[in-house]
């Protein structure tokens, strides 16, 4: 998980520098040019996809074609083989597609050098989305897309497990107190207590759940190294250093799905993603999700989306915000949701999940105290940075950690970085 994780970094940081010579070169961005819209006749939509698999492929193109079939357009999908070298190199070129995923830890990237239209306050429902995941594609005050759909962390529970350490759902942690003294039980019983991945999208819903994060509200100003934050990893360091928690390395783990599935440990710390992996790689383990304990503040997790983007420099504009508002429809985010397993970004399609996929309920009401990734652009090399510091924290400072991204990330939120 953290190889795949970091390549990702790598790769957006790629499409980011293609991006940036796009804009340089006036093949796009700031020209000051409008393009001209086809709004007469049929328009033919490009729409690039990173999928997940041939699940989401299949879904996305049959409601596509429905659409087409309905308006008299035509959408062709393309599942992308990597999304963000493709998406990259199509900015660059001049070729972007007219409509496609953006992910929001790259969606300031994009924003900031104008290749993205800004169409969402022309979605007449939109504050029907979760408030957090409008912020996460908020850029200088504007909503610019639409949020397909989220994901967010929870806590996973081997039930077989719990009770060979003799606990009940009394045991279940939702403090920080208590996911310690949970864990000192697990680990006396000879049970390894929790497995999570040693990077900022995991450890930073401690940083949340203490009250702390990277940026400040408005995202202007870095705050990495606040005393929340410092309190948040020294708590996480303390869980390490006493055997309460353990990086998927340590379990000769790709990622905590794994260590976790394999039984390695009780808990996991991570997102609906593996449900996939625990129905397929792990039939055999029986566990149930919950929230994820609160901090000193209270409740709070991470959330990971990604939005419809639609290219500035698209011809058919208008029927590509048609487009977006099919594919979000409620009754169309729950048959993506039966179809491949992501959670409806609308609101109003909560209680109808939870009613279909009541094992999801912590994944979805935990929307309501989430956190998204980190909205500015050009910070990926001061991130990338912070995972490889957080590999060390068992025996790093936490407050030097702390210190080091606080410095990055100030010069890179004032362009210097």
């Amino acid at each position: 998980m953290t190889h795949r994780l970091r390549r990702a970094m790598l790769m957006a940081t790629i499409a980011t520098l293609a991006l940036t010579t796009a804009a340089c070169s006036g093949s796009g961005f700031d020209s000051g040019k409008s393009t001209p819209q086809k709004t007469a006749g049929p328009a033919s939509l490009q729409v690039l996809i990173a999928s997940s698999g041939p699940a989401e492929t299949t879904a996305v193109k049959d409601a596509a074609a429905q659409w087409a079939t309905s308006t008299g357009n035509t959408a062709t999908v393309t599942p992308a083989q990597n999304m963000s070298q493709q998406l990259g190199q199509a900015f660059a070129g001049g070729t972007p597609p007219d409509v496609f995923y953006v992910d929001a830890a790259a969606f300031a990237n994009y924003a900031s050098v104008g290749a993205l239209e800004p169409y969402a306050s022309k979605v007449p429902d939109v504050n029907d989305f979760y408030p957090s995941l409008r912020t996460a594609f908020t850029y200088k005050d504007q909503l610019y897309c639409i949020p397909k759909d989220f994901s967010t962390l929870a806590l996973e529970i081997n039930t077989d497990l719990w009770a060979k350490a003799h606990l009940t759902d009394a045991d279940i942690p939702t403090t920080w107190d208590q996911l310690t003294a949970v864990s000192k039980k697990l680990k006396a019983a000879g049970i390894k207590p929790l497995a999570t991945a040693d990077t900022r999208d995991r450890l930073g819903a401690f940083m949340v759940e203490a009250g702390g994060w990277l940026v400040n509200k408005d995202g202007t100003q870095a705050t990495a190294d606040s005393p929340q934050n410092v309190q948040a990893l020294t708590y996480v360091q303390g869980l390490l250093k006493q055997g309460l928690a353990y990086y998927p390395k340590q379990l000769d783990a790709g990622w905590a799905g794994e260590a976790f599935g394999k039984g390695e440990t009780a808990m996991a710390m991570e997102g609906n993603w593996i449900e996939g992996s625990m129905k397929t790689d792990y039939p055999k383990i029986n566990y149930e999700v919950k929230p994820l304990p609160a901090g000193p503040v209270g409740q709070g997790t991470l959330s990971f989306t990604t939005c419809w983007g639609i290219a500035a420099k698209s011809k058919f504009k208008d029927q590509a915000i048609k487009f977006v508002e099919a594919m979000t429809t409620k009754d169309q985010q729950l048959s993506f949701a039966n179809a491949f397993g992501v959670m409806p970004s609308r609101q109003s399609a909560k209680a109808d999940y939870v009613a279909q996929f009541p094992k999801d309920a912590a994944f979805v009401q935990s929307a309501d105290f989430a956190q998204g990734p980190l909205n500015a652009p050009k910070v990926d090399s001061v991130l990338t940075d912070f995972d490889s510091q957080l590999g060390g924290l068992a025996t790093g400072s936490p407050t030097a950690i702390l210190k080091r991204v606080q410095t990055n990330l100030t010069a890179a939120l004032a362009g210097t970085g």
